[in-house]
């Protein structure tokens, strides 16, 4: 087939549509990219809760595949909205890079050495809250965690230029990018929980194109789907936006991470309030998973009791 990729123009989002192009190219496709700008990519002076959310990050490549200037569009899948616009599908879920967040800091290793009154940088409003618990538990009220917008290289500079003295980032993209000797520490999920989909790539297709979906399936990797699939499951109940403080993040109990068995699936999230006036929500829970409806269904069981020990949904604007 010939197949054209919509993807943004940040040097991660090249590199992750790069990546398919070679995958797909090599089962015998032809493939070229379309590069495009998005509004997540131009609006840097708000955090993405103020403007819209992570959607903003994926609009301009459906209406290229809405209007058939592209075939596919290539996603970080925490980016991609817990539900798809009507016309659209999910095709296929890579295998996950790393999922865990990386601190990057020219000054110390990771929260403990933080200088007095130091900044501390991240876009997210979950990093926030997992970052405040952890500072508040060393006794470091002195520390200003403040918004950090941008593409990762965008993101560095701001670090390098001194604007802060240490920033959060997804561990995939500083590997996907040749940048891991950038991290000084790698936070495991029991210090910093992951975002729903965090380090996984998605496809994006429009609906009925099944020539698409069969060139797709040899790059699923479905234990990293069901995985995904119950983390963005949570998400979607809890209110599925990005002005919400929420981790969640499903791991495989034995070998099914590697053969795709029957096995159980532990699915942890943590809900934690902005403004600091409630303490942290966390739950863990377990089924056994061989379906996306049957990880769909442990999703929304964690969800649910988020909210029975609660956690709250985003209130409607307006």
């Amino acid at each position: 087939m010939k197949i054209t990729i919509a993807t943004r123009e940040s040097r991660l989002a090249l590199w992750q549509a790069e990546h398919v192009k070679a995958l797909l190219e090599a089962l015998g496709h032809t493939v070229h990219l379309l590069g495009m700008t998005t509004k997540g990519d131009q609006i840097l002076d708000r955090s993405l809760s103020k403007v819209g959310g992570k959607g903003l990050f994926v609009k301009e490549l459906e209406v290229a595949l809405e209007e058939g200037r592209a075939d596919i569009a290539v996603h970080s899948l925490k980016d991609v909205p817990m539900d798809l616009p009507p016309g659209f599908v999910l095709a296929c879920v890579m295998e996950r890079e790393d999922p865990r967040d990386a601190w990057v800091s020219p000054v110390c290793g990771g929260l403990a050495g933080l200088p007095p009154d130091a900044v501390v940088g991240t876009s997210s409003l979950r990093r926030l809250v997992l970052l405040r618990e952890a500072l508040d538990r060393l006794g470091r009220q002195d520390v200003r965690i403040e918004p950090l917008r941008g593409n990762l290289d965008t993101r560095l500079r701001k670090l390098d230029e001194g604007q802060y003295h240490a920033i959060v980032l997804a561990a995939a993209g500083l590997k996907r990018l040749g940048l891991a000797g950038r991290i000084r520490h790698v936070f495991e999920p029991v210090e910093s929980l992951p975002a729903a989909g965090q380090g996984a790539l998605g496809i994006e297709v429009r609906a009925g194109r099944d020539d698409l979906m069969a060139a797709l399936a040899p790059l699923i990797h479905m234990p990293t789907w069901l995985r995904v699939a119950a983390e963005r499951t949570v998400s979607r109940a809890m209110g599925g936006s990005c002005s919400m403080p929420l981790a969640a993040y499903a791991q495989w109990d034995g070998e099914a991470a590697s053969t795709g068995a029957s096995a159980s699936l532990w699915l942890d999230a943590a809900w934690g309030d902005p403004e600091g006036a409630s303490p942290m929500v966390r739950v863990r829970d377990q089924a056994q998973v061989e379906s996306l409806e049957q990880a769909e269904a442990l999703g929304r069981q964690v969800a649910d009791a988020l909210k029975s020990a609660g956690a709250q949904p985003p209130k409607p604007e307006g």
